[in-house]
């Protein structure tokens, strides 16, 4: 056991694949992030999520499952007893399993102690981001935004001190003061940057909205965009919204990613003054994005796959005795490849069969492709009335938070199942119960011209419903290890 490396994994919720300053980004503020990429890790520009929404991404990056592998396409269906989680896994090879932070991976009913040694509890009172006073009217354009702003800090603070401070404080703890007979593994799964947008000084201060990219812009015409994202423009009521305000958006959602490279940064600096750091694997990863602004909407969805949604984060730094070549890498890679390249860096066998594939060979250098294409999943079967997600106490009635998304879930064809196939240059959407997209990533990289019906792109179309059909055929189910007795 002494020769198997520490691990910390560090997933923030909602953060896109494109707010780091070293792939480009220049209004983005992640030092902490970016210095590691310089000096010791990887940056694998190229990550796309498995499902756009939280707990089925979850559910898929922690199995090594794709969603249709075993039916986790809502937030309230989990990863269940008899189903493999990596947390689990590596308790079982005799990890110490720290656990700080938000679930969306296994059911209440059944508890955490399979899966870890601690599930972290805050030793203090934690603050909640109240967006409340902030939405106005119902009917007004700010109603459905998600949009909050400065958070205030009360006298004597120096933070907002909500639940992810509270596990950050509470890993630096445990790194203080370990275990000395077990390795550790960390798994910190902050809420950060997921909205309400709304973030605290010196963080909300520190993007300038002058600089921040341009959005997207809103389809001339919804015509050949799914039928869902037509209903979110007109349910999110945020047409009247300027540029100026959509910046003002996109700042404060930059300056919460801001604030996550900071605490980032504050658990690898307790890991360097432990003298943990060099055999720690570290990995930092969301599990999807967020439109911020983006084609005119917020927040997510669950059955559409822009890669403002689909594509994220995804930084490694091995333990020290695995050679690294750091910097950026542009290889296609699925956050199903994350279980896998960790079970790689502790010499644990797979023992059960998942699809993810170890980016070790990347790390080192020696390999510069990884995957012909990515794919990711979501939606449901019309009359999968229980897929509709009537469980969600925020969503139901109008007026609800989530009422602009959850209400168009209760409709087909808005709600349809949906497949995602994505090469370095087309993007393929299979959508069951309506219009199929198809994109020329090359000509068009923000994905507004639907050419699905093109004859020019006939032949291209035809390869990537073949690779979809093979990616089904290879991902269709799973076979238990060990057989039963006859």
């Amino acid at each position: 056991m002494a020769d198997r490396p520490h691990i910390l994994i560090f997933n923030p919720d909602h953060y896109r694949g494109d707010v780091l300053g070293h792939v480009g980004n220049p209004t983005a503020i992640t030092p902490n992030l970016d210095r590691m990429v310089e000096a010791d890790g990887v940056s694998f520009a190229g990550t796309f999520c498995q499902s756009p929404v939280c707990t089925p991404s979850r559910c898929s990056f922690m199995s090594g499952w794709y969603p249709h592998v075993h039916g986790h396409r809502t937030m309230h269906h989990m990863l269940r007893p008899q189903e493999p989680v990596l947390l689990r896994t590596l308790k079982e090879n005799g990890y110490f399993v720290w656990w700080g932070g938000k679930n969306d991976l296994v059911p209440a009913q059944h508890g955490f102690d399979g899966i870890c040694d601690v599930k972290y509890r805050p030793k203090r009172d934690v603050r909640v981001r109240d967006d409340t006073a902030s939405r106005g009217e119902p009917g007004s354009d700010t109603f459905y935004s998600f949009f909050l702003g400065e958070l205030e800090v009360p006298d004597g603070e120096a933070v907002f001190f909500d639940n992810d401070w509270a596990n950050v404080a509470g890993a630096i703890d445990l790194i203080r003061d370990p275990p000395t007979d077990r390795p550790l593994c960390i798994y910190l799964a902050l809420q950060y940057p997921h909205p309400p947008y709304a973030v605290e000084e010196p963080w909300f201060s520190m993007i300038d909205r002058g600089k921040v990219p341009p959005r997207i812009p809103t389809p001339d015409t919804w015509e050949r965009k799914p039928s869902i994202e037509r209903g979110l423009y007109r349910n999110y009521n945020m047409s009247s919204w300027s540029e100026a305000r959509w910046n003002e958006l996109r700042a404060v959602a930059y300056g919460m990613c801001a604030r996550v490279d900071h605490q980032f940064g504050l658990v690898v600096d307790a890991l360097e003054e432990a003298g943990l750091y060099d055999e720690t694997a570290i990995l930092f990863f969301s599990d999807h994005g967020d439109w911020l602004g983006d084609y005119g909407l917020v927040d997510i969805n669950q059955n559409t796959f822009e890669d403002s949604l689909t594509r994220v984060p995804l930084i490694i730094k091995p333990p020290n005795d695995i050679p690294v070549s750091p910097g950026v890498r542009d290889a296609l890679v699925e956050l199903i490849d994350v279980p896998a390249t960790i079970e790689d860096f502790a010499a644990i066998e797979p023992a059960h069969t998942h699809f993810g594939r170890s980016l070790r060979p990347l790390i080192e250098g020696k390999a510069t492709g990884h995957r012909d294409a990515v794919f990711c999943e979501g939606g449901r079967l019309e009359g999968e009335t229980h897929c509709m997600e009537l469980e969600s106490p925020n969503g139901q009635h109008e007026g609800d938070h989530y009422w602009p998304r959850l209400s168009l879930q209760k409709r087909i064809p808005e709600h349809t199942k949906a497949v995602m196939c994505r090469t370095r240059t087309h993007k393929y959407v299979r959508r069951l119960y309506e219009t199929d997209e198809l994109y020329d990533l090359t000509a068009d990289p923000q994905e507004l011209h639907n050419r699905i019906g093109d004859p020019s792109m006939a032949g291209v179309l035809a390869d990537l419903k073949d690779r979809l059909l093979s990616f089904f055929l290879e991902c269709g189910d799973v076979v238990p290890h060990d057989p039963d007795r006859r």
